[in-house]
């Protein structure tokens, strides 16, 4: 290992035969791994024959801990930054850490793997170009409404994390604030034993849900289809209010091919529609 590095470790979503061989080669050599949770990180290293000394980083400790962890990087260190399950920084800790380090000059090195948003839409059948990840919304219904309605126009696919116990009231203001038509898919427990894809529109997937208890168990990545594309309107309101006032004074012709260099509409249709206007 490169001394004074952070190494940004992905660990598995759920199959423990997921994690990459790069990475139990970095969790083994490291000096120290910074984890999410110790306790869980340590069943990790059990499973796999590595003993290391471990320091918890967490949500709501991540600055005090990049001071720490950037300490023993300048001391020459190696370290190796994981969370609970798949990337660090993505809707988990490791982001402000990494953050902070970059900014006082250390090098950090991505070791690449498992991550739900692109495990759940590999597998998804979703064709549309692009994607928006929201991670996890807010627990407050009324906040989380109001994030759907800032994610509601946007041209791709949407895609959210969730947890068992919001799950069923999630999807209901989804098809509330996005619309009931979309279609989601809903993907449960990936990698693991009772893995679950379902595809429904939205207006659904409340009662889909409802209907076995079994399917608000575990974690959900959530993936909405892209907002319809409104056709745009062949004459804008502009355009047409200025052909009608020159329509007013000017014979049609002459209207049409000034209320186009005006409104930089297309002369075809501004002549379409004088048509019906003079009728």
């Amino acid at each position: 290992m490169n001394e004074s590095t952070l190494y940004v470790v992905a660990t598995p979503i759920g199959n423990l035969g997921d994690i990459t061989l790069r990475a139990l080669e970095v969790l083994k050599s490291v000096d120290v791994i910074a984890a999410e949770d110790t306790r869980h990180t340590s069943g990790l290293l059990t499973h796999f024959g590595i003993t290391k000394k471990l320091i918890a980083v967490h949500e709501h400790n991540e600055r005090q801990s990049a001071q720490v962890l950037l300490s023993r990087l300048r001391a020459g260190e190696s370290i190796a930054l994981v969370t609970d399950a798949g990337t660090p920084g993505i809707s988990d800790p490791g982001a402000i850490v990494v953050d902070v380090l970059r900014e006082e000059g250390v090098k950090v090195v991505p070791v690449p793997g498992a991550s739900a948003v692109i495990t759940a839409l590999s597998a998804s059948g979703i064709t549309e170009d692009g994607f928006s990840f929201v991670g996890f919304l807010p627990a407050s219904g009324s906040q989380r409404r109001k994030r759907l309605v800032a994610c509601k126009s946007l041209a791709h696919t949407l895609v959210f994390y969730e947890a068992p116990h919001r799950i069923v009231q999630c999807v209901a203001d989804m098809s509330s604030v996005l619309g009931g038509e979309r279609r989601i898919t809903i993907a449960r427990e990936l990698t693991k034993t009772f893995e679950t894809f379902h595809r429904c529109a939205l207006r659904d997937a409340e009662a889909w849900l409802e209907s076995d208890p079994n399917q608000q168990r575990g974690e959900f990545v959530l993936l909405v289809e892209a907002a319809p594309v409104k056709a745009e309107a062949a004459i804008s309101e502009d355009a047409e209010q200025t052909l009608k006032v020159l329509l007013a004074e000017l014979p049609l012709k002459q209207a049409v091919k000034l209320a186009a260099t005006i409104t930089e509409a297309k002369k075809n249709d501004l002549y379409e529609l004088a048509l019906q206007l003079k009728d």
